[in-house]
């Protein structure tokens, strides 16, 4: 018998998650892990759960347990804190929160909730970027103002999008994007050409390919090497009025420098679904800004399903984990993500 603990967080603004509405989609509780239970029936049986909330009982319940499903956990000393301790699941697919993972036990593996996003990430990315192409950050700023400027737009068809961050969300965008005729480039670490990419190039190109871009959209996780990836510099770098998508996360892009480049019409406009901290403050600049559209990190996560999305996930490892077979969506823990 296989003790899986899973660690709720209560909703604070210093951490995940933060707001009253976040705590209700992330919690999983008892009667929701039962639900998804009842289709992995033969996983089941052969695993007992301990459910509770931050801290509070945490060293009692990890004495015993084999898994722990969580957002974060307090890493000092866990070997001793739970010495049977086999898998740890992260509910979220960014783990940077987690890093420099030294704290990691040896044959503990560490995994994320990589491809749950994909759906709902996808239809918001394809979303923002129509948005851009038909000036709708322009329009609502106008409309803020009560000025009535006709801004006409084309077919999106023939357009260029530079797509920084070819995982399961960066996929699901391109294909839309491609249903829409448009172009698109991927830019990741490796390269690597994938059927949803009209061009496939490394990171080290991405000077060369950010001038054709008619969109730039960000969706790659934050590590060492992606942090200010889009510098003041680099964002000098796209084509004059060209609009910018973040969902990745907010230390990848200077949003000083964007800020500059929206107020000089350099970026035609801009969708932001990250930032840093969240929730965005009530007195920072972001929220004046002209042609910017912020919405409040919600652009990846199914508000109706995303726990049992999340358990479902969680039960297909289990059932490798109890056959001894390799754990999927396993974090590379010197890359970080």
């Amino acid at each position: 018998m296989y003790h899986v603990h899973i660690k709720n967080n209560h909703h604070r603004a210093d951490t995940f998650p933060n707001t009253p509405e976040g705590e209700e989609v992330f919690t999983i509780t008892q009667e929701r892990f039962d639900s998804v239970a009842s289709a992995h029936s033969e996983v089941a049986a052969q695993i007992k759960v301990s459910i509770d909330w931050d801290t509070d009982n945490f060293d009692h319940y990890m004495a015993t347990a084999d898994v722990l499903v969580t957002w974060d956990l307090p890493t000092e000393h866990l070997a001793k804190v739970a010495p049977r301790l086999k898998w740890i699941h992260i509910i979220g697919a960014g783990v940077e929160h987690l890093t420099p993972m030294e704290w990691l036990p040896p044959g503990v593996t560490l995994t994320n909730n990589k491809g749950v996003h994909a759906d709902k990430g996808g239809e918001f990315g394809i979303m923002s970027i129509l948005m851009l192409h038909n000036h709708l950050p322009r329009i609502i700023t106008h409309q803020n103002h009560a000025r009535y400027d006709s801004l006409y737009s084309t077919p999106i068809k023939g357009k260029t999008l530079v797509l920084i961050g070819t995982g399961s969300i960066g996929r699901a965008v391109a294909k839309h994007a491609q249903a829409l005729g448009i172009h698109v480039i991927g830019v990741s670490r490796h390269g690597k050409p994938l059927p949803e990419l009209d061009e496939a190039v490394a990171v080290n190109e991405l000077d060369r390919v950010l001038p054709r871009g008619d969109f730039v959209f960000v969706v790659t996780p934050l590590t060492q090497e992606t942090t200010n990836l889009l510098s003041a510099n680099r964002l000098a770098l796209m084509k004059p009025g060209a609009g910018l998508v973040n969902i990745g996360r907010a230390a990848v892009v200077d949003y000083d420098a964007l800020v500059e480049g929206l107020n000089s019409g350099a970026i035609g406009g801009a969708v932001l679904d990250v930032f840093d901290p969240e929730p965005l403050p009530p007195e920072s600049n972001l929220w004046s800004q002209p042609n910017l559209v912020i919405t409040p990190h919600v652009s990846a996560d199914d508000g109706n399903a995303y726990v049992p999305l999340t358990l479902d996930v969680f039960f297909n490892n289990m059932r490798r984990l109890i056959n001894g077979e390799a754990l999927e969506n396993q974090v590379n823990t010197t890359l970080g993500y």
